[in-house]
């Protein structure tokens, strides 16, 4: 994910710590804590999703909770690295496929994916995965427990 770096301030940055917090928080209350208007609040918040700052909103659904059982890393090995766009875009049509990172180490990409049991992760890997042309590798690793899921911490300066 390529983002500008854009400059915030101070008053950015404690906005940020609330709402990053807890995106549903009213804008009033979050405007009461920062000691402004509910507009300008508003307004900066809106600047920081147009500056790539806040990258969006969204619920998060729990994945077992609608069947996906197996949380699993696979790490990606390609032929050629400038392959990466072509594979990312065959691999973005993959919807158990949540993350996708281009890596430096052993892999050449690694990607996040959820399946319903070990049988459709099998089914992923060999028959959709593997056979994406310029990937010639993969290595799979299941996550037994997420013991650590929380927003990047912002503090005001």
């Amino acid at each position: 994910m390529k983002t500008k770096q854009k400059r915030i301030d101070n008053a950015d940055r404690k906005i940020l710590s609330i709402i990053g917090q807890d995106a549903r928080v009213p804008l009033k209350d979050v405007a009461k804590v920062c000691n402004m208007s509910r507009a300008a609040v508003h307004q900066r918040v809106l600047k920081m999703m147009e500056n790539g700052v806040i990258t969006g909103s969204h619920y998060v659904v729990n994945p077992q909770s609608v069947g996906y059982l197996t949380c699993t890393f696979v790490g990606i090995s390609l032929d050629k690295g400038s392959r990466y766009q072509s594979v990312v875009d065959q691999i973005s049509k993959i919807p158990e496929v949540v993350e996708c990172h281009f890596t430096t180490g052993p892999y050449t990409m690694l990607i996040k994916l959820y399946a319903r049991d070990n049988t459709q992760l099998m089914d992923l890997l060999n028959h959709q995965i593997q056979k994406i042309e310029g990937v010639i590798s993969t290595e799979t690793l299941i996550s037994l427990e997420q013991s650590i899921d929380k927003p990047l911490r912002i503090e005001a300066e």
